[in-house]
C-alpha cells in the first residue's frame, strides 16, 4: 500500500503546476550539513523541452526519440561523496563530528547496518563518490538529508538525468560526436586505473555538472522498461519502480569503456550485484558487488507537499531473495 501511495504521489507531484512563492532565487548554491563543516553544491537546471532517446542509436531501448518537457530543478554538481554519505550510514561517526546534538528525529532514523565488507572496495574515500548503496538506501539517505536540512532531495527521474546530461545538445555526447574527447570529461575503463576517482577533476558539461559520464553509475527513480519510450508521457515522464529489478541507472562508470557511454545510454540494476550476500533476505541497503554505483541528487524547484514527501521517504523496501 505504501508503495502505491508513494508512486501515485510522486506521479501527481511531477505533473503538478503549483509554484511555491517562498522559493529562493533559482541559482547555484552550497548545501551545508548542519552541525558540521561539510556540504555539497547544487546546480540549477532550467525548465525546458528536449528530444529524449536517439533514433541513430544501435540500441533499440533508446528508440524512438521523443519530445519531453520538464520543470526546473537543481542537480548535484557532483556525485555524493563518502564524507557526506558516511554521516548517514554511521551514527557514531555523525555524533563524533557534529557540533550539536542530532535531535530526536534524526537519532531515530533507520540507517543501514554497517557493511561487513569494505564498501570502498579498497579504492579509498577522500573526495571519491560513495558506492554500492541500493536504491532504497539512496532514498533513505535523501530522507536523512531532509531531516538534517529541511530541504527535499530525491533521485532524478530517467528523463531529468538525460536532460541534465545533454545540457541543450542533441549529439551523442554533450561535447559533440568525437569520442576521442571523452577522456577530457570522464573517468572510464581506459583512464581510471580500475578505480573511482576524486570528483570534479574532469571538465564539466555545459550546465556545470561534473562526472555526469563515467566515474560511477547514478541511480534514477525509474523502473527499466525497454519499450517505455513508445508510450512515454510528454510531460515529466516517470516509469514507477514497482519491482526490485531492473531499475535504471545512468552515466556509465570507471569500469565501462568510453564507447559504452553516451547521454542516451540506459543501464540497469542487476541481482548479480548481491550474489555474494549471505543474508536471507539479502541486504536492503548494500550491493556487495557494485563498486561502480553511486548517486547524484535532485531538488525540484517546486517542492511537493509534506504528505507527498512522507510518501516518498516512507516507501517500504522489497525483500530480495
Amino acid at each position: 500500500m505504501i508503495q502505491f501511495v508513494f508512486w501515485f504521489s510522486l506521479f501527481f507531484w511531477l505533473q503538478s503546476e503549483q509554484v511555491d512563492s517562498k522559493l529562493q532565487t533559482f541559482e547555484a548554491y552550497e548545501q551545508k550539513i548542519p552541525g558540521t563543516n561539510l556540504g555539497f553544491s547544487m546546480t540549477p537546471i532550467p525548465a525546458g523541452s528536449f528530444q529524449m532517446g536517439s533514433d541513430q542509436s544501435s540500441l533499440e531501448d533508446e528508440k524512438p526519440a521523443h519530445l519531453v518537457e520538464l520543470g526546473a530543478f537543481w542537480m548535484g554538481t557532483h556525485e555524493i561523496t563518502w564524507d557526506i554519505f558516511e554521516l548517514f550510514i554511521d551514527k557514531n561517526y555523525e555524533l563524533a563530528i557534529s557540533e550539536e546534538p542530532l535531535g530526536e528525529r534524526i537519532d531515530g532514523l533507520s540507517r543501514p547496518s554497517l557493511p561487513y565488507l569494505d564498501m570502498t572496495f579498497g579504492m579509498g574515500k577522500e573526495g571519491k563518490p560513495a558506492v554500492g548503496m541500493t536504491q532504497y538506501g539512496a532514498i533513505q539517505f535523501c530522507h536523512w538529508l531532509y531531516l538534517k536540512t529541511g530541504v527535499f532531495y530525491r533521485l532524478p527521474t530517467e528523463a531529468e538525468w538525460e536532460y541534465a546530461a545533454k545540457a541543450g545538445t542533441n549529439s551523442p555526447y554533450f561535447f559533440g560526436e568525437d569520442i576521442e574527447l571523452m577522456s577530457e570529461y570522464a573517468w572510464t575503463k581506459e583512464n581510471s586505473n580500475e578505480s573511482t576517482q576524486e570528483v570534479g577533476q574532469k571538465k564539466p558539461n555545459p550546465w556545470g555538472l561534473y562526472d555526469i559520464y563515467g566515474n560511477v553509475l547514478e541511480w534514477t527513480a525509474d523502473q527499466y522498461d525497454p519499450n517505455f519510450y513508445k508510450n512515454s508521457p510528454e510531460k515529466n515522464p516517470l516509469n514507477p519502480a514497482n519491482n526490485l529489478y531492473p531499475r535504471v541507472v545512468r552515466g556509465g562508470s570507471f569500469k565501462h569503456s568510453a564507447n559504452e557511454i553516451s547521454s542516451t545510454r540506459r543501464f540497469t540494476s542487476d541481482p548479480k550485484w548481491k550474489q555474494i550476500d549471505p543474508q536471507i533476505p539479502k541486504s536492503q541497503w548494500w550491493f556487495p558487488e557494485a563498486p561502480f554505483l553511486g548517486i547524484r541528487l535532485i531538488r525540484p524547484l517546486n517542492p511537493p507537499s509534506e504528505e507527498e514527501i512522507k510518501a516518498y521517504y516512507g516507501q517500504a523496501p522489497i525483500d530480495d531473495y
